[in-house]
């Protein structure tokens, strides 16, 4: 009875393996059916946009969605420069503070990529300066290039005294370090924002590379990409396109000094567009899939994916809410030069912020997704997270979109048609094969036939296989359709090449 039902799809088995791709795809829709369904929120998100910036009184505002690697939609608010009058939109230039910080790891990361340093290399390698500080205790570790990427260095947090460093000479920080800092913490113990931290990584690479950061960034990163309007020194930015920074005091926007280019300008200094930061975005969702396709970017996709990988889980947020209010408890952690979070969907967010007396920024890609958003704001620390969040909400809830699924691996679909042919008798199990030495003493023939009768008695006649679901490249599911239930089978593959069947779960699922 068994084969009877087994055989239909055993041959539809063969098919789902042949049909499934080579990349990542969108799990629900064709790419034009994505973006349809996308672009179908455009009306609601710009009037989110447009409501929290009159009610936060920014003074100005542009954003934009990324799909895929594309900017797909923009729009703003306001003005750039109040007394002028000049609308913001997304070819305005405005200073996006810290978001800077993940450029600067990205040249880090360059280097290291070219062997010109390690990220575990104490920093006094390239900073002697630093080989005399005196750490809290005198077993503690001198700090390396991943603390200061990882805000594992040990300074104390410094955003109120660090946003007013930025024209700081590299003379007045290298003197900083003559003159000994001071510590909160031993190196690699905790996390504590350090725009000291960055400044310093700035001066690495100027010695590494013989260039100023914000030349070598230029040429290696910026210029590769495209971004033809981005900027470091804010007087070489077209008047008409630079957005000043305000502050609501009273009841009226104040104006803020902007400061000049210096050193403290690798944490938080480069002044850019959402045209040009949309290629950015789009170099970071590139990185993903893992794939063999020849290297386009300005570093390798595997050091992107690096980047975005939470070393320091620093945060988690028992009680947060999404922005409709749900409970919906997350983690965050901080990555070189980026912060990761994921959410109680398992969302991964990757993305950072940015705030300067006159300024609030903030960004964030969904890998998984393939959608990102950026928005940027002339307010001294505009709360830049909480509207993309409600907009990132938004678009996920009312396009419908979903992952995008991982391709699963030869042997996965392998073990699957084999896994097909036993299930019909068990009898053959042993023989075929398929099964790790350990299988037959954590399952039992008599066992497995038992509940595979029990399972297609609930389910009826099998109509339809589905392709598997890769959970990674050695271990994924499958669901087989039933006229009355369906049936789950799930299974992991060991390390060996080719991988066999170690672990095996048979689960009805009613319909």
């Amino acid at each position: 009875m068994i084969a009877k039902k087994i055989s239909l799809y055993i041959a539809l088995s063969t098919l789902s393996c042949l049909a499934s791709a080579q990349s990542y795809r969108p799990a629900n829709f064709t790419d034009a059916d994505r973006l349809e369904k996308i672009e179908s929120t455009y009306t609601i998100i710009d009037k989110l946009y447009k409501d929290f910036a009159e009610e936060n009184h920014w003074p100005g505002m542009a954003y934009g969605i990324v799909v895929d690697g594309k900017l797909v939609h923009s729009g703003g608010v306001g003005y750039t420069d109040i007394a002028a009058k000049i609308p913001a939109d997304k070819s305005s230039d405005f200073r996006i503070a810290s978001m800077t910080k993940s450029l600067t790891a990205m040249a880090i990361l360059k280097l290291r990529d070219e062997g010109k340093l390690k990220l575990d290399d104490p920093a006094y390698l390239y900073i002697p300066e630093m080989k005399g500080m005196k750490y809290l205790t005198k077993d503690a570790t001198p700090v390396t290039i991943k603390n200061l990427l990882t805000h594992t260095a040990g300074y104390p947090e410094d955003n109120p005294w660090g946003d007013r460093q930025l024209a700081v000479s590299d003379d007045e920080l290298i003197a900083l370090y003559k003159k000994g800092v001071s510590f909160s913490n031993n190196p690699g113990l905790k996390y504590e924002y350090s725009n000291l931290g960055f400044a310093t990584l700035g001066y690495i690479i100027k010695k590494v590379s013989g260039k100023t950061y914000q030349d070598y960034i230029t040429q290696y990163i910026l210029n590769p990409l495209g971004m033809t309007h981005t900027y470091w020194e804010y007087t070489k930015v077209p008047k008409n396109k630079l957005a000043l920074g305000y502050r609501w005091l009273d009841g009226k926007w104040v104006e803020q000094p902007l400061l000049h280019d210096g050193a403290y300008g690798a944490m938080g200094g480069l002044i850019t567009t959402i045209e040009d930061f949309s290629k950015y975005m789009a170099a970071h969702m590139d990185a993903w899939p893992p794939r063999d396709d020849a290297e386009t970017l300005p570093i390798k996709r595997s050091s992107i994916r690096e980047m975005q990988y939470p070393w320091d889980v620093n945060y988690l947020s028992a009680n947060a809410k999404t922005p409709t209010g749900r409970p919906c408890p997350n983690v965050s952690a901080y990555c070189y030069g980026l912060r990761w979070a994921k959410d109680c969907d398992n969302r991964v967010y990757v993305g950072h912020t940015g705030g300067l007396p006159g300024f609030g920024s903030q960004w964030n890609i969904m890998p998984d997704y393939g959608v990102g958003v950026v928005v940027f704001g002339n307010l001294t620390y505009a709360n830049a997270g909480a509207i993309n969040n409600r907009v990132l909400d938004t678009l996920l809830v009312l396009s419908a979109v979903k992952p995008r699924a991982l391709p699963a691996s030869a042997i996965l679909n392998q073990r699957k048609a084999d896994l097909l042919k036993v299930i019909s008798n068990w009898d053959t199990a042993k023989a075929s094969g398929i099964f790790a030495d350990n299988f037959f003493m954590d399952y039992f023939p008599d066992k497995l036939k038992a509940a595979t009768t029990e399972a297609f008695a609930k389910a009826g006649k099998i109509i339809a296989v589905s392709a598997v679901v890769a959970e990674n490249q050695m271990r994924g599911f499958f669901i087989m359709q039933g006229e009355s239930a369906n049936i789950k089978v799930a299974f992991t593959l060991t390390p060996e090449s080719p991988g066999l069947i170690q672990e095996y779960h048979l689960d009805g699922v009613v319909k």
